[in-house]
């Protein structure tokens, strides 16, 4: 089977990876690209040895290390084009940030973890567990929960509790929401996708941005609908059922990041 045919089913998640990784969607599906355009020129450089998704993912981080910006010393100053974006990614320790989104969000073993950073599974694990001293460091925020399951909001409120943040109201439809943020700015946005009167957690997010800045963290059964690749789609998705170490990274992951995820303009 050719690479192309191997890698394609993983393509949709690999560019959810390199947006949580970035922050942004169009940085991430560059950083996807590239990495594409890469295998292009050069099949050879692809693992034929491993498992092709364990592959893909060496690959795109081999790539993503190669560039200066993404493996310099958080210590020293990075002056280059700096946007909110680039001088939060200088503040926080790169390995284990990859290391934390492929355990938690991506769903790898420690060993898969350790074969795609090409580290031994301890170093993965070390890695995994500075990263969780990193994010337990996040300044507390205001969170808003969109989700029309009582016992699903209850879970995510639980875990949202657990980082130190506020939940400020759980909405059960688009109505709600709107009125919980005319009530009180949240910092964070967690949004399931469809609510319980029929109305759509999109519809409700994008009337949010419409008039306020905030970050967007998508959970739904059906991620393949959000990664299309055919029109701007949230930097941060989480796929039901899920695990809550994924809903905690990729919470910690979206307060990295200035520039939000999920706008119409993204």
């Amino acid at each position: 089977m050719s690479i192309a045919k191997e890698i394609a089913p993983h393509l949709p998640y690999l560019r959810r990876f390199a947006r949580a990784l970035t922050g942004t969607q169009s940085s991430g599906d560059a950083y996807v690209v590239a990495m594409l355009e890469a295998l292009v020129l050069d099949p050879a450089s692809f693992p034929r040895d491993l498992n092709p998704r364990i592959g893909l993912y060496r690959t795109f981080l081999t790539l993503w290390s190669s560039v200066g910006l993404n493996t310099a010393d958080p210590a020293v100053p990075v002056t280059l084009n700096p946007n909110p974006v680039e001088r939060n990614l200088e503040a926080l320790t790169p390995r284990p940030r990859q290391a934390f989104l492929l355990r938690t969000v991506e769903g790898f073993s420690i060993d898969e973890v350790g074969s795609i950073m090409g580290v031994s599974s301890a170093e993965a694990s070390a890695l995994v567990q500075t990263a969780g001293q990193e994010i337990a460091e996040q300044v507390a925020t205001d969170v808003l929960i969109i989700e029309d399951e009582p016992i699903i909001a209850l879970d995510i409120e639980t875990m949202v509790e657990e980082l130190g943040h506020t939940v400020t109201g759980v909405a059960r439809t688009q109505r709600e929401a709107i009125a919980l943020v005319a009530k009180k700015r949240p910092g964070l946005v967690l949004a399931d996708i469809q609510l319980a009167d029929g109305s759509s957690g999109l519809d409700a997010v994008n009337e949010i941005l419409s008039t306020i800045d905030v970050p967007v963290i998508f959970i739904t059964a059906y991620p393949e609908r959000l990664l299309t690749g055919d029109r701007p789609e949230p930097a941060f998705l989480i796929t039901k059922p899920f695990q809550p170490e994924a809903v905690k990274a990729a919470i910690s992951q979206a307060l990295f990041f200035d520039r939000r995820a999920g706008r119409k303009a993204a």
